[in-house]
């Protein structure tokens, strides 16, 4: 073999090229240039398909192009070798590197056949155009698909959110709120109605709502055959109790079926406070009537007791006719008490407050009651911790519990136990729902509690109506609790009764807890003897029995008196008499002038001119209405003599203070 190879490579007989071409130049020179321009062509393309299957890893097949580049590289060689061949006879070397060359290309071609159906399904530029085309589309479609997808779940969230918020409503709502069909069943029964009627929402589902509310259901039956407008209702609870209710119904489609959504709001609170309203408005109606009729009857009892007092004074050497003149006397005087009574009740009477230690005033009250009732009623007091000072009239407070502890005795007919108790309590907003006409604040409390008879839910509503009682005729005025409730309100107070058949009863009045700003002296008392007087006395009355009972009753005591019949008359007087020295006058007069309008104009003309009022209306309610001046002097009707002289005397010497 290498005998072989040294004969093909050995040149030494052989001649260069160039001789066949007569070393013409024109023909070298052609066939070197082309041979140099063949050749740098060919070597630059396995140069161009190295960068490339470098570059390209991606590419399918780059063992063939690596094939393909040796393949070239080879034929480049070759014309390089025919070049070179030109003037250096080395045909065995040429003829190797075609040997070699004529190896590669047959293997490039036979690789190349086979692979032929796979290269043929690589894509053309066209094709791909055409599916970068399509993936565009597609993109897009995907884009709005994405978009779409988005928008849909953002409506879903916003759907949830929108459930959401209508669950928590409806879940928390105060009112009820039901949900039935056009058959009545129920859809939906929210935790307020759960409240309400006591049931729970799986127990009411798919049954029918007249089972709430029967009543409303038997009325609807007759009109429409469901509950279309809604109104109000009575409420029947899972317990059988009832309660009344306010529905409201609207209505609406879903999936083509009506439906009805129920509100139910419950009125108990509002039907409570309506008959309270009802209740204070009824009783002062009745105080208004009771406080006018005590008005006028104060005027008739003024001329009868000053009447009686006179002939009294007069038949003093007949004691037999004195004895009448005495019971009359005394007759007026029961007559005033009850009066008194319903003034207390209309709230007119003449208070005088001061601070009182209630647990003081009970312990007093104790040994008086002691005395009082029955020897088998039992009574205890108690109190609560620390001072408990109220402010009232000491006077009518021991009345109104005295009252109260007699009525418990006649409750207990047989004996029992009689409770005393005092403490400081609070009345909050809850308590004023159901007492509205009550201000909040703290109070000083006085209960009464007895074991008796108890009384009914009519009795107790009316308990407080003067003149209803449920005693035997002759054994009771009806006045007694009339006087607690008058006396309670005036004191800017509160009283209430609780009490059931059979148990027992209590009262409990509420009047205002005293502090220093409320400490208020004492009235002195009246002296023993009417002091009497020399001064010139104008009398301005416009009833002619109260007016002649009065000029005779002034008289009495020394005084010179000058009557007039109204406030016109009685400024006329004062005009034209220089001597008179004081103005007696009732405060509601008719004809257009009040007394406190004529004390007016009357000091304008004497400045300093001393005045007595006198009404059957107490001094309170004459400056919450406007009617006089909280400092005048008042002489309430009706009156006896020594009241009367000292008012006289009080009211001149206040003018002489004032001057």
């Amino acid at each position: 073999m290498w005998a072989y190879f040294e004969r093909l490579l050995d040149s030494s007989m052989l001649s260069p090229h160039g001789i066949c071409l007569l070393w013409e130049p024109e023909l070298i020179w052609l066939h070197v240039v082309s041979d140099a321009c063949i050749a740098a062509a060919y070597f630059s393309i396995p140069f161009a398909l190295a960068i490339l299957v470098t570059k390209r890893r991606d590419l399918k097949f780059g063992w063939v192009y690596w094939a393909f580049a040796i393949f070239i590289m080879a034929c480049g060689l070759t014309h390089v070798l025919s070049i070179y061949t030109l003037w250096v006879p080395i045909y065995g070397i040429e003829g190797l590197v075609k040997a070699t060359t004529a190896v590669a290309s047959v293997v490039t071609a036979a690789a190349l056949w086979p692979l032929l159906p796979k290269i043929l399904t690589i894509p053309s530029p066209f094709e791909l155009r055409q599916v970068q085309a399509a993936l565009e589309e597609e993109e897009i479609k995907t884009r709005d698909a994405t978009l779409l997808l988005q928008q849909v779940g953002e409506a879903q969230r916003a759907m949830r959110d929108s459930m959401a918020r209508l669950t928590a409503i409806v879940e928390t709502a105060v009112d009820g709120v039901i949900l039935f069909d056009a058959q009545d069943r129920i859809l939906l029964f929210n935790p307020a109605c759960e409240r309400l009627f006591g049931y729970r929402s799986d127990e009411v589902m798919g049954r029918n709502i007249g089972m709430l509310m029967p009543e409303a259901a038997a009325a609807s039956d007759s009109r429409t055959g469901h509950f279309a407008t809604g109104g109000e209702a009575i409420g029947l609870r899972k317990d059988e109790t009832t309660f009344p209710m306010d529905l409201s119904v609207g209505q609406a489609r879903q999936d083509g079926e009506l439906i009805f959504v129920g509100i139910i709001h419950d009125l108990t609170t509002r039907k409570l406070t309506e008959q309270q309203l009802q209740q204070a408005q009824k009783m002062e109606t009745v105080g208004q009537l009771s406080g006018g009729i005590a008005h006028d009857f104060n005027n008739l009892l003024t001329v009868i007791i000053g009447n009686a007092e006179h002939l009294s004074e007069q038949l003093k050497a007949r004691p037999d006719l004195k004895r009448f003149a005495d019971d009359i006397c005394q007759s007026g005087e029961r007559g005033a008490e009850l009066t008194q009574r319903l003034l207390a009740f209309s709230r007119r009477q003449l208070l005088q407050p001061q601070m009182i230690d209630c647990r003081g005033l009970l312990d007093s009250m104790f040994k008086l009651l002691k005395r009082t009732l029955r020897e088998n009623v039992e009574i205890r007091t108690s109190s609560g911790p620390g001072t408990i000072m109220a402010f009232a009239d000491r006077t009518q407070l021991e009345s109104a519990v005295l009252n109260l502890a007699l009525n418990a005795q006649d409750a207990m007919p047989s004996g029992g136990h009689l409770a005393l108790s005092t403490e400081l309590v609070a009345i909050d907003d809850d308590y004023r729902v159901l007492h509205p006409e009550v201000a909040s604040g703290t109070y000083a409390l006085i209960s009464v509690t007895d074991d008796g008879e108890g009384m009914t839910p009519d009795v107790t509503a009316r308990a407080f109506e003067p003149f209803f009682t449920t005693k035997e005729v002759g054994k009771g005025s009806g006045l007694g609790l009339s006087m607690v409730y008058g006396f309670a309100k005036q004191s800017n107070g509160h009283v209430s009764i609780y009490s059931e058949t059979g148990f027992g009863t209590t009262v409990r009045i509420y009047l205002p807890r005293a502090d220093a700003g409320q400490t208020q002296a004492d009235l002195a008392d009246g002296e023993d003897t009417a002091p009497r007087g020399y001064e010139t006395i104008l009398i301005a009355e416009d009833d002619p029995f109260v007016r002649s009972s009065a000029i005779r009753r002034v008289e009495a005591l020394g005084y010179r008196v000058v009557a007039a019949v109204n406030g016109k008359e009685a400024l006329q007087q004062l005009r034209t008499d220089p001597s008179i020295d004081m103005l007696f006058t009732d405060i509601v007069m008719p004809g257009g002038m009040s007394g406190w309008e004529l004390a007016d104009q009357a000091r304008r003309i004497r400045p300093g001119l001393p005045v007595l009022f006198t009404s059957g209306y107490a001094l309170e309610i004459l400056v919450e209405q406007g009617r006089a001046h909280a400092q005048a002097i008042v002489l309430t009707k009706p009156y006896r003599k020594v009241e009367l002289a000292q008012r006289l005397r009080d009211a001149f010497a206040a003018a002489a203070v004032a001057s």
